[in-house]
């Protein structure tokens, strides 16, 4: 890729590959918020809709039905390739090359929205797949640098400055977007034009930070040579799956812990603007708004929980932002019954928003073994989206049988409760001493 200086595997603390790393966030951040959240969803739908539905092989999809589909295959694929993926980077001297060709092949692609129109539906559900399962797989190596750039001491502040990075940039763009929007008398070129531009923005700064700065490390793996990379990486998911079970018990609770409440995180920000439309009539302007007050807000909050994290510790401060989650579901059960009520509810939202994410990659970091990174955080991409159907299938199980969000809200409190009861007995001491992590001058709670 040009431009890489030498580093060892135990170069650790310089400012300049964290925020060379921390600014890949701000690049790909624009790909979650504009295209997968705030534009890609509405225009397909509209498309569909002019069409009278997507013929896919035969068979016709609904219109409100495709989008979502899509996302549903974007994540199938992601559990059976990340991991793979992460057993790759974990083999390789090559590890900043596989960041940077799988960011700029996803980059690439989302850039090619530009191109849908009309009758190409079925293209741009192909192309938003292609370029969710590329910045997946980026982000499993990219997540598995942050213990290489950083010691212990230090993983959760570079974890929460990573994500305020990143809810920063992505606000940056989706405004733009939105102003865009607002001035063009075209709103689909707009849209397309927003969709596309959004690969090239993850593209320029991903090429001005993240490739001059982050340092390639070499592999401290080496692969059979006999073995090609699809068999070996297939059969590393295995073992890598039976050690962390059985070797590292404590790292496996986590893990099963972080998939609980991650799903309840998940199906909150789901769900939050379909709550205000049904049971606040909020208007689509205030709904564009509250995606944009998350965005800005949940940067304090990522450095906020970063902060408490190194002073209190990063197990205590993730569950007093779970908790503080289990109350904003409750609240939303009995409380909230206004618009100003849900600028409320939002800004606590966006607040311990940044903050769960942050610290539970930075606590998962500093748990599991140093030259296996790639590989255990494949399995954390597939803990963070591999279940996320379940809540939101909780939730219409019971807006399905109530007929009421309000109720179908509270039913949520139990991805939190639960996923408390298992984050409490993980010993994070144990664990790092089980994976051979220095844990002596870490505040652990």
């Amino acid at each position: 890729m040009g431009n890489e200086p030498t580093a060892t595997a135990l170069d650790t603390g310089d400012r300049r590959e964290i925020f060379g790393w921390q600014m890949y966030d701000w690049a790909w951040s624009a790909f979650s918020t504009t295209v997968t959240t705030a534009l890609l969803g509405p225009y397909l739908l509209e498309l569909a809709e002019d069409n009278g539905g997507v013929d896919v092989a035969g068979f016709i999809v609904e219109p409100a039905s495709f989008f979502p589909f899509a996302v549903s295959l974007s994540a199938v694929l992601q559990v059976a390739v990340l991991p793979m993926v992460g057993a790759v980077a974990d083999h390789t001297d090559h590890k900043k090359r596989l960041l940077l060709g799988t960011a700029y092949g996803a980059s690439a692609v989302t850039a090619a929205l530009v191109l849908v129109t009309g009758t190409t539906v079925i293209l741009g559900g192909a192309l938003f797949v292609l370029a969710s399962v590329g910045y997946g797989a980026a982000g499993v190596v990219y997540n598995s640098y942050l213990p290489e750039i950083a010691p212990p001491e230090q993983r959760d502040r570079v974890s929460s400055g990573g994500f305020a990075y990143g809810y920063l940039g992505g606000g940056l763009w989706l405004a733009a977007n939105f102003g865009l929007i607002a001035a063009l008398d075209d709103t689909a070129l707009a849209v397309r034009l927003s969709l596309g531009g959004t690969g090239l923005w993850a593209a320029v700064f991903i090429f001005a930070f993240t490739q001059r700065l982050l340092r390639p490390r070499p592999a401290r793996r080496s692969k059979p040579v006999t073995a090609g990379w699809l068999r070996f990486s297939a059969g590393s998911l295995l073992v890598t799956a039976r050690e962390m079970r059985r070797r590292y018990p404590v790292t496996f609770r986590y893990l099963l812990a972080y998939l609980v409440f991650n799903d309840g995180i998940l199906t909150v920000i789901a769900v939050a603007t379909s709550f205000a439309a049904d049971e606040l009539d909020a208007e689509p302007e205030t709904l564009l708004l509250l995606v944009l007050l998350i965005q800005f807000v949940a940067v304090p909050g990522a450095i906020g929980f970063g902060r408490l994290a190194e002073r209190y510790g990063s197990k205590p401060s993730l569950q007093w932002n779970l908790v503080v989650w289990a109350a904003l579901v409750v609240y939303g059960y009995l409380q909230l019954d206004s618009i100003a009520e849900l600028w409320i509810m939002g800004s606590v939202l966006a607040f311990v928003l940044g903050g769960s994410q942050a610290i539970s990659r930075s606590l998962f970091a500093q748990m599991i073994p140093p030259d296996r990174e790639a590989e255990y955080f494949g399995f954390y991409e597939i803990a963070s989206r591999g279940t996320s159907w379940i809540g939101p299938a909780a939730f219409g199980v019971v807006n399905q049988v109530t007929g009421s969000q309000r109720q179908a809200i509270l039913s949520l409190i139990v991805f939190f409760v639960v996923g408390i009861g298992l984050l409490i007995p993980v010993d994070v001491r144990r664990a790092m001493a089980d994976v051979g992590q220095d844990s002596s001058r870490l505040k652990l709670g």
